[in-house]
């Protein structure tokens, strides 16, 4: 599947959105993943963590939602302990995100949005052994806009020990100097995370397409060969690419 992959802007906000905004700004995010192809059916899911000024707590997409159709007055609301205020049943991934937004925290403290998908080149990279990691350090944008993605061995969709797992490779990233903004749930899809839902889509696009050509190439002969360490230690130096 050829996807019009279309650059979301990512730039942090400078003053953070009002609940309301926060809603629209879900379901907008979720209509274009939706609309190009990233997600299907009732797959996929979004969270954002609310700042304190405004109280704390969640908002996520209803279980079961389509991403191209939700409804800005239908998100699940949660507090800071995810016990449901309003709108639809939250999703059950909202363990895996809320144990995302506290290990992130610690590397990133403004990670404030994860998006998960089933994304088609993602997925397919995964129905074969893969290693540790879903890709090598192939594109420039890629290592700047992304950086490591380690792959989880694949657990049944809600299972709780993934929570744990992701946790652990997020400290464990983040403690060698190079923070996650992305994993990898082997046949199911990844999970990103950043400020805003623009910048975490963002990371997702850069990601599928990166998959994408990934998957294009690999059997080619020669094989593509990844950027050499003197290439990445560039974009390191130059654009501060935590890889």
């Amino acid at each position: 599947m050829n996807l019009p992959l279309t650059s979301s802007i990512a730039s942090p906000l400078t003053s953070p959105l009002t609940e309301a905004q926060l809603r629209e700004e879900i379901c907008r995010v979720g209509h274009s993943l939706f609309s190009r192809g990233y997600v299907h059916a009732t797959a996929g899911n979004i969270s954002v963590r609310l700042p304190e000024v405004q109280g704390g707590g969640y908002l996520i997409t209803p279980t079961d939602a389509c991403l191209g159709t939700l409804d800005p007055a239908h998100l699940a609301k949660l507090d800071p302990f995810a016990r449901q205020i309003s709108g639809g049943t939250a999703s059950k991934t909202i363990a895996l995100h809320m144990a995302i937004y506290k290990a992130s925290t610690r590397f990133d403290a403004e990670t404030r949005c994860v998006i998960h998908t089933h994304s088609t080149h993602c997925v397919a990279l995964t129905m074969q052994p893969c290693g540790a990691e879903l890709l090598p350090a192939l594109t420039p944008y890629f290592v700047m806009k992304v950086g490591h993605v380690p792959v989880i061995p694949y657990h049944r969709p809600g299972d709780p020990q993934v929570a744990d797992i992701v946790a652990a490779q997020i400290d464990h990233y983040g403690q060698a100097g190079t923070p996650l903004r992305a994993v990898m749930l082997e046949r199911l899809g990844p999970n990103v995370w950043h400020q805003t839902p623009a910048a975490a889509m963002a990371v997702l696009e850069e990601l599928e397409e990166t998959a994408r050509l990934w998957a294009l190439t690999r059997d080619a002969q020669p094989q593509p060969v990844p950027l050499t360490e003197g290439q990445i230690q560039a974009l390191r130096d130059t654009f501060q690419a935590r890889w």
